[in-house]
């Protein structure tokens, strides 16, 4: 029968993920107007530097700018038409895009985790009731080594420098940095009338140039002109292969950007708007070429193919659109450090939501500034376009590739198709991205050396970050305490219970933490109420609130000690509310009134965790009354938060602020509870009234004097990573007046 009831419940839940992201065409057309500003800034400016990036030399008769139509058309379509806008798009994460998206549909599908995980966490964390999900949130934390080559397409695309001096090119650069505050939805209805416009323009000045120069164009589209430029290959003429891969910039972009809008809304632009508009650009582009390729010196120029008396306008459109062209990158950048932060394989830094709409729009200061740092030393270090052009081909290429390899997984294993079907997606976009890796391959020393630079420092932070904590949870695994040690034998060392409710954060979900036994053998004595927070992030972007808590006791019901489990996805914010006390102290009520007609609650010796998460209003445990007292100063919040309110405006919370207390009462209906279990919950709203403190675990990391170069530098790495990035986002909210960090060393 439970099975059954499982299984109904899982299709009901299936059902609901289904149509909770449906949306109306209104709603579609909406956000296919933003993509123009925010997804397609990158593929609209590729006409600026892709022709134009090709030397001269190269064009040896019209029958060369034939061939390199053939190589951007089929290049195009084959790459961003069809294994993009129809084939990988499919492979949302409940509406998640990006590398790290494809990882999470692994994770679930084949258990794949790269951090330690014990035997009794696995069992704890995959303990199902009835109206459990089934499926999905088995417990992972995740790494992804990947995500340098996705965000690695970097602002390195900029072609200001094409067109005005670097000082004003910078001034550019700075100003669209500045602008990544205001959010996805306002900066994608500032940027959409510049790229429509700037689209329309270009597809125009196509569509003219190829009426007026050479309407036979759209016969190169015949394979048969790739062929016979293959034929008479050389180093040179391979090595311009590169610059035609720029056309698809922009592509892995589509799919990272998957979270800020919608899988229809991003097609619907491609397909009716940015693909027929660049064929027509590029079309007439190369029918200019055609006709000029022994003329002027800049005759492979986008501008030179521009009508005279249209110039200024073109200018002037292509500045506006150049600055919006790096907007793609740096959104993507957001969702994927997001991502990779919320699971743990990247230092800790701020991240701001700025809609209450799509969980995907978010905005992360930190990184915005270290991308404009890196985008001014691109502009201002190299001085040849070109240059610049060979360092986005090689991130291009190499974020298409793994795209590829996890695509082709995918495919087989949670699409559940044939090995053929995947072998042969594999093979065909794996062939033809290898084509452009050649080619890129031989440009390395020229400029594209720079994208290595950039790699080889971000494998490296996130290899130290996630090093060291892999270490770290080892060592807590490896020298955790019993549960019997606190509750049977601690009594006969002379510890004391004391009135209040202890909150103990911990990595762990079974025993009692290292530190936690640290103070209490220096220190002997524990509050009469006793909590073990543990944060579990799942590979799924957001864990419904009635699935989000998993309540436990340790030990008998008359020590008052409770494991709580808060699980999350790498799109909550679990951590970041101000109400999360009341939400546990909620949560263990429940947990306490459920418990009763729960016969098996006692199974296991860690205790049966039961799903508990009722919104606090419905409860049928303990009702919460808000007071709000006027709190100056308050310590509730470590730093000043800038938060995105419900209507999408950015509200700076002070430090003087007027806070909800929180108090609990029985409902009128306790009458009827068992006497035990309203005495607990008594004792409960007792301990909250006497006050909360909060443990915290500092480590502090030392290696062996015997440890190898590579262990030494990672770990001095990530001591010096864990020093300088942000406090973990739980200790923001938590009073200084109450909290308690006990630190203890770590020897790896």
């Amino acid at each position: 029968m439970s099975l059954g009831l499982k299984g109904i419940f899982c299709h009901l839940c299936f059902l609901r993920s289904e149509f909770s992201f449906k949306e109306t065409w209104r709603h579609s057309l909406i956000l296919s107007f933003q993509t123009l500003g925010v997804v397609y800034g990158r593929f609209s400016t590729a006409p600026l530097y892709v022709f134009g990036t090709i030397q001269t030399t190269n064009f040896k008769s019209n029958e060369t700018a034939y061939e390199y139509f053939s190589f951007l058309f089929w290049t195009l379509t084959i790459v961003s038409l069809l294994k993009y806008t129809f084939i990988v798009l499919r492979a949302d994460d409940n509406g998640e895009g990006g590398i790290f998206a494809l990882y999470s549909l692994l994770c679930r599908h084949c258990k794949v985790g790269l951090l330690p995980n014990d035997r009794s966490t696995e069992e704890i964390m995959q303990h199902e009731e009835c109206y459990q999900l089934s499926s999905g949130l088995q417990r992972s934390l995740s790494n992804i080594k990947y995500t340098s080559s996705t965000d690695a397409e970097q602002t390195i695309s900029d072609d200001l420098r094409k067109y005005v001096p670097v000082p004003s090119a910078c001034v550019i650069t700075v100003g669209l940095f500045i602008l990544q505050y205001y959010g996805t939805h306002k900066i994608g209805f500032m940027f959409a009338p510049i790229v429509t416009i700037w689209l329309l323009f270009i597809s125009g000045v196509g569509m003219y140039n190829v009426f007026h120069w050479d309407p036979k164009i759209f016969s190169a589209i015949s394979p048969v002109y790739m062929y016979r430029f293959v034929r008479k290959i050389n180093k040179a003429s391979w090595k311009s292969l590169n610059s035609i891969l720029l056309c698809v910039a922009g592509s892995e972009t589509m799919f990272t950007d998957l979270g800020h809008f919608s899988r229809r809304s991003i097609k619907l632009t491609f397909v009716c708007l940015i693909y027929p508009a660049l064929v027509l650009c590029y079309a007439g582009q190369a029918a200019f070429i055609s006709k000029h390729w022994n003329g002027t010196e800049n005759f492979n120029h986008l501008s030179e193919s521009v009508p005279k008396h249209l110039r200024h306008v073109f200018i002037l459109l292509s500045l506006l659109a150049s600055a919006v062209g790096s907007q793609a990158t740096i959104t993507a950048t957001f969702s994927i450090i997001n991502q990779c932060l919320t699971l743990g394989c990247f230092p800790r830094v701020k991240v701001i939501h700025t809609s209450d709409k799509r969980l995907g729009q978010v905005y992360i200061p930190d990184v915005n500034w270290l991308l404009m740092a890196l985008s001014l030393s691109v502009t201002i270090g190299f001085h040849d376009v070109t240059r610049i052009a060979n360092a986005a081909g090689m991130a291009i290429v190499f974020g298409m590739i793994v795209t590829t390899c996890m695509m082709s997984l995918v495919i087989a294993l949670y699409w559940e198709k044939s090995l053929f079907v995947s072998g042969c997606f594999l093979i065909f976009f794996g062939f033809v991205e290898a084509v452009y890796v050649s080619a890129c391959m031989l440009s390395f020393h020229k400029g594209a050396w720079y994208l290595f630079v950039i790699s080889a420092v971000s494998f490296t932070i996130m290899l130290a970050w996630h090093y060291g904590t892999m270490k770290k949870y080892e060592f807590d695994l490896q020298n955790r305490v019993s549960t019997e040690w606190l509750t049977d034998y601690s009594p006969g060392l002379g510890v004391s219970r004391v009135r209040g409710i202890g909150l103990i954060y911990t990595d762990i979900v079974t025993g009692i933490p290292a530190f936690f036994s640290h103070f209490i053998t220096n220190l002997p004595a524990f509050h009469q109420v006793l909590i073990f927070v543990s944060f579990k992030p799942h590979p799924v972007p957001c864990v419904p609130p009635s699935e989000r808590y998993l309540v436990g006791r340790v030990g008998n019901k008359d020590y008052r000690i409770y494991r709580c489990i808060v699980r999350y996805g790498y799109c909550d914010q679990v951590r970041d509310t101000d109400n999360f006390e009341e939400q546990i102290i909620g949560s263990i009520g429940e947990f306490i009134s459920l418990e009763e007609s729960d016969s098996e609650s006692l199974a296991s010796p860690e205790g049966r965790m039961m799903i508990v998460g009722k919104p606090l209003v419905e409860s049928n445990a303990l009702i919460p009354i808000h007071d709000t007292t006027s709190v100056a100063g308050s310590t509730n919040i470590a730093n000043n938060e800038t938060l995105a309110s419900p209507s999408g405006d950015f509200i700076e919370r002070k430090t003087a602020v007027r806070r909800k207390k929180v108090r609990f009462l029985i409902p009128e209906g306790g009458a009827r509870m068992r006497l035990s279990v309203r005495e607990e919950l008594q004792e409960l709203i007792d301990a909250r009234e006497s006050g909360t403190a909060y443990f915290l675990g500092q480590s502090h990391l030392t290696v062996r004097d015997d440890s190898n170069f590579l262990k030494k530098f990672l770990i001095m790495a990530f001591v010096f990573l864990d020093r300088n990035c942000r406090e973990p986002p739980v200790a923001l909210n938590i009073p200084h007046a109450a909290l308690v960090e006990v630190g203890m060393v770590y020897i790896i």
